[in-house]
């Protein structure tokens, strides 16, 4: 593989005009199939399969009208009046009547004929059906939504938006870019060169600009969740510089030795470009194989995320080489491209991973022992973890949904923000009518259930929705014990005389996605731990070295769950990271940062160890080979981590608690697994190993292919063509 893509690196520096060329017009072709083709995101989290999406479909067939988004509008009162006044009244009927002919409405329902007052009168709501679901809506039927009821608000009264339809995608603003100004300063002190730097931080705009256009393009026939575009943001960034700086490193380094541009180039691809390669393959399987949980939404979250990595790899391996090839020498600081030309520079001192790695290796009882118990004291606020899908109870103060959803709770209670409905559907409308008596009076009694609607018939009779309102939130727990209580109720009605029964709603789909995704998760991280040591001990050809990586992205995926539970759920430190309300973490948020850590976790895994196993198998003892691999790596890779980390953070920024909560956890994560980890416990873990890290049975040796990802090929294809040289020139 090496001599292949030390090939590769030398073409693409030869024909680099043409390289750039291609890959401009890739990009305006890809940009131009985006905004040609780009269609709407979703925020559809249900899960085929489970009751609530059974009884959606149900709806979706024989109640269309009823399928729709849902909006809710609440009406108050000034302090100390009520709506029923005469004043106030007329105000609150004239708002019903503009909300039903808003476009996209089918009809909205009186307050005052439907129930929906509080006890003192002072609060209302107004239940807003819409023909499509919340995806469906257009900005203008929603822009639409949120302005009426101007005069009511001019009459005095107090008037708020919410329900599903105002579920809107979450936008990328110019906060996020902080975390890409501090990694080009990163770059800049890393590499000395504003050149190297600007060109390094260059190719990675480029690839996650032809990585998001062709994920948009793909949009249109794609249901496209409104997260997925964020998190493949967020990795095609983050992978992109990463992957640039690595190679970029080691070609300065072969300059450094002496050798040409385009030979330094080569070498650059064959060696770093190698594991740049593997490091980005590890992350798009751990990605694309979000696909095993059978979630259709992670799925495409995972696809499109992998898509925008494996465009980063490709750009590095063949955009960076024609890149480096216009740099050429200017990549290195102006004192040192003299130097480069005589034949080498050999000015250069131990730098501080050499330091750090003796340190490390001198106190490796220690430090392994602090390090471990200081992680796994990290992830004990895990063992409380919580998930949920975000209600707009935990939307971001000062957006309409969460005033919408502040008022709904101060007039009517908490479990007013929930929407629970009962299905019943028959072969004919008597069974039907009979079956929602006996439901309704099944459920009574239940704990934590404050009333159940009448049922609302479809026009045919033959299916009948019960509104079950709840005495606590979407979130809480006891909500969460009441679905399972009232689907244990109606169960013996179910499947009866052709009836069927079944709960439905926002809260529902989100209690079953939550609970699909805890019983897949195990599975998912058996699947990547076992994946993380096969794939190890077909680079590294050992069987300890894998073990160790594994338990220590166990570590890191613990440390990492224990400090965002501590602050996104309990609260602690919240201000920080301007977090207005705690709450349970987003339900997908768990096994989607077990596949991301991975992939990049085995990243710095690769670089480091790979320079070691290189020393090694070229004679160094394995201490010294580890202090080799920590000196030469080090500094890149700590550099790397910042980058990465600095441009996650930039996402904590957001007003999404969603997007917060992901760029927080995946920006400690990186952290913790690089300097923590990959920087601490793998030198020290390493030397205490000693020969045995390199220890693998021969038969294994034998079956293990050989993927030559130190380069050792490299080396004898090169050596042999060197010696060659002098017979030709006797000719």
């Amino acid at each position: 593989m090496a001599t292949l893509l030390y090939r590769l690196g030398r073409a693409s520096f030869r024909r680099r005009r043409l390289v750039v060329v291609l890959w401009l017009v890739a990009l305006a072709a890809l940009g131009g199939a985006a905004v040609a083709l780009m269609g709407p995101t979703s925020n559809n989290f249900s899960i085929p399969g489970t009751e609530s999406q059974r009884a959606i479909d149900a709806l979706q067939r024989e109640f269309p009208e009823a399928s729709g988004a849902t909006g809710t509008i609440v009406v108050a009162a000034p302090e100390g009046q009520q709506l029923t006044t005469p004043q106030h009244q007329p105000a609150v009927a004239a708002l019903v009547k503009e909300a039903s002919t808003l476009p996209g409405v089918v009809g909205a329902l009186d307050p005052f004929t439907a129930g929906a007052v509080s006890p003192d009168r002072r609060y209302a709501l107004i239940q807003v059906q819409f023909t499509e679901r919340a995806d469906g809506v257009t900005e203008a039927q929603r822009a639409a939504y949120e302005k009426s009821g101007e005069s009511a608000t001019a009459a005095g009264l107090r008037v708020e938006h919410g329900g599903e339809v105002m579920s809107g995608p979450p936008e990328v603003g110019g906060t996020e870019a902080i975390g890409v100004v501090i990694a080009l300063v990163v770059l800049v002190v890393t590499l000395g060169s504003l050149v190297a730097a600007g060109m390094t931080m260059l190719n990675a705009l480029l690839g996650v600009g032809a990585g998001m256009a062709g994920l948009y393009a793909l949009s249109s026939v794609v249901d496209l969740t409104s997260t997925a575009p964020i998190l493949a943001l967020m990795l095609g960034l983050a992978v992109g510089i990463d992957y640039s700086l690595f190679i970029t490193s080691r070609y300065r380094q072969n300059l450094l030795e002496g050798l040409e541009p385009e030979e330094a180039v080569g070498r650059a691809i064959g060696t770093a470009g190698s594991a740049v390669l593997f490091a980005g393959v590890t992350v798009v399987i751990a990605l694309a194989g979000l696909a095993v949980v059978n979630i259709p939404f992670l799925t495409i979250m995972g696809l499109a995320a992998a898509g925008t990595v494996a465009v980063a790899v490709l750009v590095a391996l063949t955009l960076l080489p024609a890149l480096l090839g216009f740099a050429g020498r200017r990549v290195l600081p102006r004192r040192l491209r003299t130097a480069t030309t005589d034949g080498g520079y050999t000015g250069r001192s131990e730098g501080f991973g050499f330091r750090w790695a003796r340190l490390v290796i001198r106190l490796r009882v220690p430090v392994i022992l602090v390090s471990v118990l200081g992680l796994g004291a990290l992830a004990i606020p895990a063992a409380d973890m919580r998930v949920a899908l975000p209600d707009h109870g935990s939307a971001p103060v000062g957006t309409p949904q969460r005033a919408a959803a502040d008022l709904i709770t101060e007039g009517f209670g908490a479990g007013f923000n929930n929407r629970l409905v009962l299905v019943v559907s028959g072969d004919s409308a008597e069974r039907t009518g009979a079956a929602a008596q006996q439901v309704a009076a099944a459920v009574q009694g239940t704990p934590n259930l404050l009333a159940v609607a009448p049922p609302n018939p479809s026009r045919d009779q033959r299916t009948a929705l019960l509104a079950v309102i709840p005495t606590t939130g979407p979130t809480d727990p006891a909500t969460e014990t009441l679905v399972h209580d009232l689907r244990a109720r109606v169960a013996a009605i179910d499947g009866t005389d052709g009836v069927e029964v079944a709960l439905t709603g926002q809260t529902a789909v989100g209690i079953d996605v939550s609970e699909k995704l805890a019983d897949a998760m195990p599975w998912y991280l058996l699947l990547v731990v076992g994946l993380s040591v096969l794939l190890l001990m077909l680079v590294f050809r050992s069987v300890l070295v894998p073990v160790k990586a594994a338990l220590g992205f166990l570590l890191t995926v613990g440390a990492t769950f224990g400090l965002t539970v501590l602050i996104f759920q309990q609260g602690h430190l919240a201000d920080l990271v301007g977090l207005d309300t705690p709450g349970p973490l987003v339900s997908f948020l768990p096994i989607l940062l077990i596949g991301i850590l991975f992939g990049l976790a085995m990243d710095y895994e690769v670089f480091l160890v790979s320079r070691m196993r290189e020393d090694f198998v070229h004679g160094d003892t394995p201490t010294q080979a580890t202090v080799n691999g920590m000196g030469h790596g080090g500094r890149v890779v700590t550099a790397a981590a910042l980058i990465m980390t600095s441009v996650f953070a930039g996402f904590v920024l957001m007003d999404d608690p969603v997007i917060k909560s992901m760029g927080f956890a995946l920006a400690i994560g990186v952290a913790i697994d690089a300097f923590v980890v990959r920087m601490t416990i793998v030198p020290a873990v390493m030397s205490l190993l000693g020969r045995a890290a390199w220890w693998l049975p021969g038969w294994l040796a034998r079956i293990l292919p050989s993927v030559d990802i130190e380069g050792e090929r490299l080396r004898h294809h090169l050596g042999t063509t060197e010696a060659e040289q002098p017979e030709l020139s006797r000719v």
